[in-house]
């Protein structure tokens, strides 16, 4: 007999889809017909659905009319060249409108429709920074949770965050007067295993319209499974549709809160009656959740920041006590106060050359010499923490209440020179919806049993009380512990090697502050983007006699996609320094020549002359050679694009060990002004105003030439400008 965990259970392949879907998978090669819902004939006219595998949408005319006609299908290339990116349109099947949408998945583009449903009870404020600023996190996810209910209005709608652990707590609600609430209750791990997790980082709108409807099979020829992860209408696994039915629930629909590319939580939302949200509610829904992530990221940052600086200015403090005394032992004592204070400690003992001094409450010192012992025997980091510690050693080392929590800095480890901070025990009790031991049932498939995880059949609370843990250390307690070690290294004269590991965090540091630019443009991409197939969606659903709205929305997408190649831009300016490189002998010549034709055509600029000299093989890396030449040849004809006979000569040279390649335009030049700014980030010429660009491609071939051993600089005048990048020789 196997058994089956639930983070085991492969929910992205389940073989079917809800019934309020219909869905065509195509080969991404041929177009060929490899699978579909069995309901598609509810709403296609065919007579025999067998008939369709290995043949094309269009081999159907009269049954696949409305969807050979819609500009997605015919734009279907351009819609399908990245992963797992959707795209919505509009279309009437046998008269009544249904939402299109198309996605590639690996080997199949997905071609999955739902009928359009109204709602006039829809209110939505647009106001939409309203979120920016309201001033507290809690009310941050309240003011979600109304504005959702005008869109979605379930009759339980709550914001679910997870724990370090994988389990999670319900922090907001907004719920009818005759349902119980949930506020404050905890579910473990198992009720959203891993998997799911990692599904809803992927897919993040997920409803479940009807848990007690028959669902739909798939029809394939193949045996492959079909990986539904990123369908709307994906079915639901059986474990989890039985935990929707114990919870007295028949629909259900949630919302991912991703903050720093990560899951932070859920907008979850059930319903004891049957319920299906509109395709265009549920995007809306989206974008609100996505503007309320961003502002609780930001109010965050915000007080994280504060607390830096507060932080700062009591080591600061600190430090001018410090070097009052002459050694670092009398400093540590007659500032022991604060430095318990720091990290929000009940106690602390400062051990030194066979001495222990303590502040506040600690255990006896035969007490912290044993702990002292173990954490010079068992742990290696510099700083340790834990806030179980009791749980864990306490009859091992014989603890008292007064160290069920310990943070230790290991001041210097050859001399057992330590500080040690306590916190005593937590009286903490956790309150589950349900008891969250797991339940095993047997269930038989394919004639084999199987023992499963079975849901709770109960949600009532279910108070658990954990022993031995004292409060959790939170990145600000770290922080501080940090500080105080910071100040230790600087005022106590340390050696060489501890001043050269300072100068490696610092650098650590420096490339993390360095790659802020890359998180924030990848984060922002997902609601642009968004935000982009909402307007889009939003302008096919205006009337013919709207011009000017019309205009308008075509107005906001144009500066969603002109905001999508900045960070586009910025992207590929942190990969210039960030990402990996591989050094080798890289023949030129092929690259500018393509790279060369394909600028006329985009710059629109078939007069312009390209006279390409010698071209010497080159020591660079393949990926970063490109980009170089890309940024610079572009620019080059771009901004001689103007001139009456626009001209751009490439040559190549040897010179010693270097190869030295000149790029020179007739262009407008570069005034004497912006030279000492050329090649930092954003940086516009006056007289580039014109010209379409943000002002980043040079910042990248600047950074990539740096990278690679080589050098950019540049020579111009009223006559044009000459580029001169200077690569090693192979």
């Amino acid at each position: 007999m196997n058994f089956v965990e639930c983070h085991e259970e492969p929910i992205h392949i389940p073989g079917y889809i809800q019934s309020f879907g219909y869905l065509i998978g195509i080969d991404v090669e041929s177009h060929s017909i490899t699978f579909f819902s069995k309901n598609i004939r509810d709403i296609f006219t065919i007579e025999n659905t067998d008939e369709l595998f290995d043949k094309k949408i269009a081999d159907f005319p009269e049954s696949f009319k409305s969807i050979i006609e819609s500009d997605i299908y015919n734009s279907l290339s351009q819609f399908t060249k990245r992963e797992n990116e959707t795209y919505f349109d509009k279309i009437v099947i046998g008269g009544k409108g249904y939402h299109f949408s198309v996605f590639k998945s690996k080997t199949n583009i997905f071609l999955e429709f739902e009928a359009v449903l109204e709602n006039p009870n829809k209110k939505i404020s647009n106001k939409y920074d309203n979120f920016y600023i309201i001033d507290d996190a809690q009310e941050i996810w309240e003011q979600l949770l109304n504005t959702l209910s005008s869109i979605i209005n379930y009759d339980r709608m709550m914001v679910y965050k997870f724990m370090m652990d994988g389990s999670g707590k319900v922090i907001a609600e907004r719920r009818n007067e005759n349902m119980e609430s949930y506020l404050g209750l905890h579910y473990p791990e198992s009720d959203i295993p891993r998997q799911a997790r990692e599904l809803y980082l992927k897919k993040r709108k997920r409803i479940f319209s009807n848990v007690h409807a028959e669902t739909v099979p798939l029809l394939s020829k193949s045996q492959e499974t079909i990986d539904l992860t990123y369908s709307a209408s994906r079915g639901m696994s059986p474990i989890h549709g039985q935990y929707i039915k114990n919870s007295n629930a028949s629909s259900s629909f949630s919302i991912s809160i991703i903050i720093d590319d990560h899951l932070w939580g859920l907008v979850t939302c059930q319903n004891p009656d049957p319920k299906h949200i509109d395709l265009e509610d549920r995007v809306q829904a989206g974008i609100f959740t996505a503007l309320a992530s961003n502002a609780y990221s930001s109010f965050r940052s915000k007080n994280e920041l504060n607390y830096r600086l507060e932080l700062n200015d009591k080591s600061s403090q600190l430090k001018t006590e410090f070097l009052k005394h002459n050694s670092l032992f009398d400093s540590l004592i007659e500032n022991k106060a604060e430095i318990k204070k720091l990290p929000e400690a009940d106690g602390l003992a400062i051990m030194a050359d066979d001495h222990i001094i303590t502040e506040g409450n600690t255990p006896d010192y035969k007490t912290i010499e044993r702990i002292s012992q173990w954490a010079h025997e068992n742990t290696e980091e510099n700083i340790y923490v834990s806030r179980s510690f009791l749980k864990d050693h306490g009859k091992e080392l014989d603890l008292d209440e007064n160290a069920a929590g310990i943070a230790i800095y290991f001041v210097e480890r050859s001399k057992k020179n330590v500080l040690i901070w306590f916190r005593k025990e937590f009286d903490e009790h956790i309150n589950w919806a349900g008891n969250p031991e797991k339940q095993i049932s047997v269930v038989k498939e394919n004639g084999e049993e199987k023992q499963m995880v079975s849901p709770r059949t109960s949600f009532h609370t279910f108070t658990e009380n954990i022993k031995g843990n004292s409060r959790r250390w939170n990145s600000r307690n770290i922080a501080a512990l940090q500080a105080v070690r910071d100040l230790i290294l600087e005022t106590s004269h340390k050696n060489y090697n501890t001043i050269k590991r300072l100068n490696d965090e610092l650098k650590k540091v420096n490339e993390e502050l360095d790659s802020f630019s890359y998180t924030i443009s990848h984060d922002l991409g997902t609601p642009l983007t968004v935000m982009k197939l909402n307007a889009q969606m939003l302008l096919k659903s205006l009337t013919d006699g709207s011009e000017k709205s019309k205009n308008k929305i075509n107005s906001i997408i144009e500066e969603i996609d002109n905001m999508a190649e900045m960070m586009h831009d910025v992207l590929q300016l942190s990969r210039a320094k960030h990402s990996e490189i591989q050094l080798e002998n890289l023949s030129t010549v092929r690259t500018i020549e393509k790279i060369s034709e394909n600028a006329k055509i985009t710059f629109d600029s078939p007069k312009s002359e390209i006279i390409i000299k010698e071209c010497p093989n080159v020591l660079a890396d393949k990926t970063l050679l490109h980009q170089v030449f890309l940024n610079i040849i572009n620019n080059a004809i771009k901004y001689s694009s103007q001139q009456e006979t626009p001209k751009v000569e490439i040559e190549g040279t040897e010179d010693g060990d270097m190869i030295i390649y000149r790029i020179s335009d007739n262009g407008i030049g570069i005034p004497e002004e912006n030279k000492h700014k050329m090649f930092k980030i954003f940086n516009r010429m006056d007289n580039a105003k014109k010209f379409k660009g943000n002002g980043v491609g040079l910042s990248i071939v600047y950074r990539i030439m740096k990278r690679i051993g080589g050098n950019v600089d540049y020579e111009s005048n009223k006559e044009g400008t000459s580029f001169i990048l200077t690569f090693k020789k192979p």
